[in-house]
């Protein structure tokens, strides 16, 4: 049975409809992540499974309850929003129990759960401050417990890192992935835009666009097999290669044209026999392009733009018909206007049609 299940969810303001119909079933202490950029829906389809929306068709199940018209106090769920929202008066002990004092939760079950929480988060030593005398990490691992000291069957998180500094959030990241390694079975929802949150922390990933899911599956599936276009240059950084081509046919093996480029595609696993002739893009990760220094398949290349990244390098080069980015050893001398000839493996490539961007 699954932890969370929304059936055919349908959501609306006024006339214009948000979701229509969409479904997705979250299996018993998995990780997942929605992602997707501002405005795809992600948010709105976690405050619908909170009960913060009103659906206007469908349903969602949580612990095997139906709970399409709950209050979100009675769907075992605990939320961690992307303001802290703590009372400043209070003390960090006195925000985390609020919650259970307000549900007349016993004494001593309060400060075992507020305890237990404290220590999972190591902010014991926190319990008697005020909110002001706490740093931004600080406060959000107290947003966090106020969270935990719930007895939830789902988390559910809304881009609870995207105010901090980038120190602070790649902290917190691996606060949370451990913390859901700690806790065992709990099921967590967790939303952002930040492709390196989700491809770090979830089990599976949600890729949305537009209101609807262009993909789901792990964090290589996502990464090593994009269903479409958009997922193939939303997901990874720096971006997917995509180059615009045509399929040509070799007696019984394909080959991916694009003006005087060539690459034999015989190693890559179709799940469709192309049309000679048809439209397509060729995507290749930066990482899977590879410089090589006798002969290679792409020759003529001209480095534009070298950026150091410490353990890595990325080469931005162009060969008078488009430019492609290079991800290479940050050992490699490489120089503006050196020559390259650039290599790279059928078999790490994706082919998406023309038309549709979907793979095939």
């Amino acid at each position: 049975m699954s932890a969370v299940s929304i059936r055919d969810v349908t959501v609306a303001f006024e006339a214009v409809r948000v979701f229509d119909g969409l479904s997705l079933d979250i299996e018993q202490g998995e990780f997942i992540v929605l992602l997707g950029p501002s405005g795809c829906g992600k948010s709105t389809l976690l405050n619908a499974v909170a009960g913060l929306l009103d659906v206007a068709d469908g349903q969602i199940w949580i612990d095997g309850k139906n709970v399409t018209w709950e209050e979100p106090k009675d769907r075992s769920i605990a939320m961690v929003f992307q303001s802290y929202a703590l009372y400043p008066r209070m003390s960090v002990r006195e925000n985390m129990s609020f919650g259970l004092k307000m549900a007349k939760t016993p004494k001593p079950e309060i400060e075992k759960r507020v305890a237990k929480a404290a220590e999972l988060l190591q902010i014991t030593p926190l319990l008697d401050r005020r909110p002001d005398q706490l740093s931004g990490g600080q406060r959000q691992r107290v947003a966090i417990g106020r969270a935990l000291v719930r007895d939830a069957a789902v988390f559910l998180f809304d881009e609870p890192l995207s105010n901090l500094d980038a120190k602070l959030r790649n902290e917190l990241r691996v606060e949370i992935k451990r913390l859901h390694a700690r806790l065992g079975n709990t099921t967590m929802i967790y939303v952002t835009h930040d492709q390196i949150e989700a491809m770090t922390l979830a089990d599976r990933i949600v890729v949305m666009k537009e209101q609807k899911i262009q993909q789901i599956g792990s964090p290589d599936e996502i990464y090593r097999r994009p269903a479409n276009l958009f997922v193939a240059g939303f997901v990874g950084s720096p971006q997917m290669n995509l180059i615009k081509g045509k399929i040509e046919w070799r007696g019984n093996d394909p080959v991916f044209v694009s003006g005087k480029r060539r690459l034999p595609l015989s190693g890559y696993d179709f799940t469709g026999r192309p049309s000679p002739g048809q439209e397509v893009v060729l995507g290749v990760r930066p990482e899977h392009m590879e410089i090589e220094q006798n002969s290679g398949a792409w020759p003529g290349f001209t480095i534009d733009i070298v950026e150091p990244m410490g353990a890595d390098m990325v080469i931005w080069c162009s060969d008078g018909e488009g430019s492609v980015q290079v991800r290479t050893s940050g050992n490699l001398r490489a120089v503006p206007g050196e020559q390259l000839t650039l290599g790279l493996d059928s078999t790490q490539i994706s082919i998406f049609a023309g038309e549709s961007g979907d793979r095939l």
